[in-house]
C-alpha cells in the first residue's frame, strides 16, 4: 500500500491569533473607562466592578504575555488602549511621594482595624506608636483590649476619645468629641462606630472622624453593600453640615474610593494623591478599604505599615492642610 503523506501543519494567520486578546483588551478598557455606566442592579455589580478596578493593569500584564508568546502584533496593539485606559486612571499613584510642603502644614495620620480577635494588643499599639503619627484612628476596640491600647498609647498620645468601638489619639488637645449616629436602620440600638473629635493642632482646629461601615459579603446574588451604602450616606450628610473648615477622614469604610458606594464621601473629601496601600486581608492584600480622605487639605501619600496581629494592615497618610483656598460651610 502506498504510504499516506504527512498532512502539512497549518498555522492560523497572525491576525486571527490574536483576535480573542485583542477584544478582551477592549473589553478590559472598556470596563475600566466606563465602569460608571455599569449597571448596580441586580447584586450591585457596578460597586463589584470598581472594588477592583486597579487589578485591571495586573491582567493587562498577563495578556501582554500571551500576546508576546503567540507573537501576535494585532494583540500587542489593541493592548495599548487599557494601558492607556489604566494609566490615566492610576498611574499617577506609582509616582513618587512629594517633597514635602514648605509651609510645614502637614499631619501625619495613622487608619488600623485592630480587629476584635487581635492576640496582641499591646504589640500593636507599641508598633502604631512607633510611626510618630500625630493622630491614630483605631476601629473594633473592645473590652478587654481597650484598657491596653489607652496604656500603652497614653506614653505618647496624651489625649485621646473612644466611643462605642472607635477611637482616635492624638499628639494634640482634643476640644470636644461626641459620637456620631451613622447606624443603618435596620440595626439595633448599640451599634456605635463613629466619632467625631475637634483636635487644636498647630496649623488651626480639625475636625477629625473616625468611622467603621458596615461590612459587605459577596455572594451568589452579588455584592451585599446595602447597610455600607446607607452608612456612607449618613457620614456624608454629617460631614457636608461640619462647620470646621479642616475635616480628616479616618476608617475601615469597607469599600475602595473608586466604589460609588462612597461617593457621598468622596464627591466632597479629597482622596489619596500617591500610593496603593492595599490593606486588607493581611495574608494577600487586593484592596485598601481603610482610608484617610479630607476636606481643605491634601493626602499627599498613602502607605502600609508591617503588619499586626489584625486581619487589616495599618496605613499611614501625609495630610498637608489648606489653610489659603476659600470655603465655607455651605460650599465645601
Amino acid at each position: 500500500m502506498p504510504r499516506s503523506r504527512p498532512r502539512p501543519v497549518r498555522y492560523a494567520p497572525a491576525t486571527r491569533r490574536g483576535t480573542v486578546i485583542a477584544t478582551l483588551a477592549v473589553v478590559l478598557a472598556g470596563v475600566t473607562a466606563f465602569h460608571r455606566a455599569a449597571p448596580n442592579s441586580p447584586g450591585r455589580l457596578g460597586s463589584l466592578i470598581e472594588s477592583f478596578l486597579p487589578w485591571a493593569g495586573p491582567t493587562v500584564a498577563l495578556l501582554l504575555v500571551v500576546a508576546l508568546v503567540r507573537r501576535s502584533g494585532v494583540a500587542l496593539v489593541a493592548l495599548l488602549l487599557p494601558v492607556a485606559v489604566w494609566v490615566q486612571g492610576f498611574g499617577g499613584l506609582l509616582l513618587p511621594a512629594p517633597e514635602p510642603a514648605s509651609g510645614g502644614l502637614e499631619l501625619t495620620v495613622v487608619q488600623h482595624n485592630v480587629s476584635d480577635e487581635n492576640p496582641d494588643p499591646a504589640g500593636t499599639a507599641r508598633a502604631l506608636a512607633a510611626s510618630g503619627a500625630d493622630l491614630i484612628a483605631l476601629e473594633e476596640l473592645v473590652v478587654p483590649a481597650l484598657s491596653t491600647y489607652e496604656t500603652v498609647l497614653g506614653v505618647r498620645y496624651p489625649h485621646h476619645a473612644v466611643h462605642g468601638t472607635v477611637g482616635l489619639w492624638s499628639k494634640y488637645p482634643i476640644t470636644e468629641d461626641q459620637l456620631v449616629d451613622i447606624r443603618p436602620r435596620d440595626i439595633e440600638e448599640g451599634w456605635s462606630r463613629g466619632l467625631r473629635a475637634v483636635v487644636r493642632t498647630p496649623y488651626g482646629e480639625v475636625a477629625a472622624y473616625v468611622a467603621h461601615l458596615p461590612s459587605v459579603r459577596i455572594g451568589a446574588g452579588g455584592l451585599a453593600s446595602a447597610r455600607r451604602d446607607e452608612s456612607a450616606r449618613a457620614l456624608g450628610a454629617l460631614v457636608r453640615d461640619e462647620k470646621v473648615r479642616t475635616v480628616i477622614l479616618m476608617g475601615d469604610l469597607n469599600s475602595t474610593v473608586d466604589d460609588r458606594g462612597l461617593a457621598p464621601l468622596t464627591s466632597q473629601l479629597n482622596v489619596a494623591e500617591r500610593g496603593f496601600a492595599f490593606s486588607f486581608p493581611t495574608a494577600f492584600p487586593v484592596a485598601r478599604i481603610d482610608q484617610v480622605l479630607a476636606r481643605s487639605a491634601t493626602v499627599d501619600h498613602i502607605r502600609t505599615l508591617p503588619a499586626t496581629g489584625s486581619d487589616h494592615l495599618p496605613v499611614a497618610a501625609r495630610v498637608t492642610l489648606d489653610t489659603t483656598s476659600p470655603w465655607s460651610p455651605s460650599s465645601p
